[in-house]
């Protein structure tokens, strides 16, 4: 077995062509693989710096050939990967022949696509497995293709992402600035044992395993295994898979950028700058506060262990390098652990009020390693002062747009959203400080008005109940804990107040004496709960004038002039034109996620132009009511924000 570092262009020069064992998987990388490449790919473009980027390792192993074909190997591992890099090859040549750089797209076809001298299969130079083959090579001797095919909606992917102004920098970054760790097998290995130990559970050649390797080649042979025992191994058994991770985010915490392709080659440019061993001496030291932050449960202070059991539900692992440099200044006495718990606190603070008023994520990368030190030199003689300025000058929603939200957003969902919710819920419930605290362990996420609606619940509602169900159903105000979920079901309102007035629950007690459970109902409890999560996430800010409508309320009776949104400013005179810009700026952008848009949000949106007593047509052929209130468009427009995955930046209104 020969292992080596190299660029990407030198394993695919050249004759020869890799081959995808049957035992392989179908090509199976989706958007969020996609996406994660092409931000990879454009900080690469906008980095001048000609650093490379490691994409991982590619296993193969020679198989042999009659003497007239070209040199094969077999692809033991690294398919999917390579696909995608042979796939974006055939778009750019594409792309440059379009616009007339013959030159350049002839020079990718020929030598990094194809073996140009030989016939049949042998002419390509990634032969797939037989389920992707005919898609592929379609693709690459530029006939029509299937774009149901996971590799044609690959390059549907890539096609609205690269334009003909930037083909030579991508060309460039795959070419010349990918690097592998290309692992070549010998003729006499079992390419079936190998695949499976490398893919058993999962599990691959991490970068951590890189990092051990890199190591142990600069630590003396006789002084190994006591190193490796004190240092290395209590490491990889508490953190397993999370190892590559938590060095990643102990480079990071000093203010430095890593991606997570780049952790191998990031830490081998500081180690050998300087002593391998102290290196690995202090990653272990900073490892210890890694299992702490994703296991709390070995914190032994009380306090700070809650504070971070919170942390972790909220899921932002992007905190992770800010909270490694407080944990070291806690575990040095330099913070107390009421001002360790403090930090904590505020950063719970300002990750939930982003949440719930919709905010994006993806600055937390930008953040968060830089945070540290500009808490630090913002208020060198209070820490925590300091951390409190900086957050509140970076996107900290001020109480009027938190409690709005609130009201009337969409919070229950799926994944992290549930998660989140039950945290919101449970904090809320605390703040009554009932003598007979219940488990929060045995409770589930229960809907007052049910996700499916019975008869009775639509005669309840009246004449508009679905639009009412749409819009409310999944807000704070119709939303409690219970240990009764199966059993209240879709009972009608009178029945579960039965459960509710036994319950233990003080969230529940607010039922006792409710009437109908409605839209206007649900409002004015979440407007009641809001004000106790304003109690719960003060705001640490100083409030600022907001130039944005920040609620529904805040829309009536006033004339929208400019739509913002995905960074354009479109001119607007009525509500009705916010909504169908909004609506077919979506079509246009996301057609797949507007099926998603018109199956959760169908009495507003359909197919049937019969529908709708006043309606409007939509780009791609839909219909939509607009005889609605500029309330009711207003919060659609933002459930459907949030619907489609954008966040409360990439959609605004600005009013008269």
């Amino acid at each position: 077995m020969k292992a080596s570092e190299t660029k990407f262009q030198p394993i695919i020069e050249g004759t020869k062509q890799y081959v995808v064992p049957l035992f392989q998987r179908a090509y199976s990388w989706d958007r969020r693989e996609w996406d994660i490449l092409w931000e990879d790919i454009t900080d690469l473009c906008e980095n001048e710096e000609p650093k490379s980027h490691f994409i991982g390792s590619i296993v193969t192993m020679p198989t042999p050939s009659v003497p007239e074909g070209v040199g094969k190997y077999l692809l033991i591992d690294g398919q999917q990967r390579l696909t995608t890099i042979f796939i974006l090859l055939c778009l750019l040549r594409d792309k440059a022949i379009d616009i007339g750089n013959e030159e350049l797209g002839n020079e990718i076809q020929q030598t990094m696509l194809v073996n140009p001298f030989k016939k049949g299969n042998d002419y390509f130079k990634l032969l797939p497995t037989q389920v992707d083959r005919l898609a592929f090579q379609s693709l690459i001797t530029k006939q029509s293709f299937s774009g149901d095919s996971q590799i044609g909606k690959c390059y549907k992917f890539f096609e609205r992402k690269i334009d003909s102004s930037n083909i030579l920098e991508v060309n460039k970054v795959l070419t010349s600035r990918f690097s592998v760790v290309s692992i070549l097998l010998d003729y006499d290995d079992n390419p079936h044992l190998v695949f499976e130990s490398l893919n058993a559970k999962g599990r691959q050649l991490t970068q951590s395993d890189l990092i051990r390797n890199y190591f142990f080649m600069r630590i003396h042979i006789n002084d190994q295994e006591d190193i490796y025992n004190r240092f290395w191994n209590p490491m990889q058994s508490n953190l397993k898979d999370n190892l590559t991770e938590c060095i990643r985010h102990y480079m990071m915490r000093n203010g430095v950028i890593v991606k997570q392709g780049d952790v191998y080659f990031t830490l081998k440019e500081r180690v050998e700058k300087g002593d391998a061993l102290k290196s690995l001496e202090q990653i272990a030291v900073f490892a210890d506060y890694y299992q702490k932050l994703i296991n709390p449960s070995i914190e032994p202070n009380i306090t700070v262990r809650n504070a971070l059991f919170r942390i972790n539900r909220l899921e932002i692992t992007t905190s992770y390098p800010f909270l490694l440099s407080c944990y070291h200044d806690y575990a040095n006495k330099d913070l107390s652990p009421n001002d360790f718990t403090e930090v904590l606190h505020i950063i719970e603070n300002y990750i939930l009020r982003r949440f719930i008023c919709n905010y994006s994520t993806n600055q937390y990368n930008k953040l968060f390693p830089f945070l540290y030190d500009w808490a630090k030199s913002n208020n060198p003689s209070n820490f925590i002062q300091g951390l409190r300025e900086v957050l509140q000058e970076r996107g900290y929603p001020n109480d009027a747009l938190f409690k709005s939200h609130l009201i009337e957003s969409k919070l229950y969902g799926k994944g992290e959203r549930l998660v989140k919710t039950k945290l919101i819920l449970e904090t809320l419930e605390s703040h009554f400080h009932h003598k007979e605290q219940t488990s929060f362990e045995t409770l589930s996420i229960e809907h007052i008005l049910p996700q499916t609606l019975t008869e009775w619940w639509k005669q309840h509602l009246g004449e508009d109940w679905q639009a009412d169900y749409e819009l409310a159903v999944h807000t704070l105000g119709n939303l409690t804990l219970t240990a009764y979920n199966s059993e209240l079901s879709n009972d009608t309102f009178p029945k579960k107040q039965m459960y509710f007035q036994q319950s233990h629950i003080e969230l529940n007690k607010y039922f006792q004496n409710i009437e109908f459970w409605n839209r206007d109902a649900i409002e004015t409890r979440a407007s009641i709960l809001a004000d106790i999560a304003l109690l719960c996430w003060p705001y640490f800010g100083s409030n600022k004038p907001v130039t944005f409508a920040t609620s529904a309320n805040d829309v009536t009776g006033k004339t929208p002039q400019t739509l913002i949104f995905l960074g354009s400013r479109i001119p607007v005179d009525s509500w009705r034109q916010v909504m169908l810009k909004t609506l077919n700026t979506i079509a246009d952008i996301e057609p797949d996620m507007f099926e998603v848009i018109t199956r959760e949000y169908s009495r507003f949106i359909s197919s049937d132009s019969t529908r709708f007593k006043r309606k409007s047509e939509l780009d791609n052929g839909l219909f939509v009511d607009v005889n609605l209130r500029s309330r009711d468009i207003y919060r659609l427009c933002q459930q459907i924000i949030i619907t489609i995955g954008l966040s409360h930046e990439n959609w605004g209104v600005e009013t008269n």
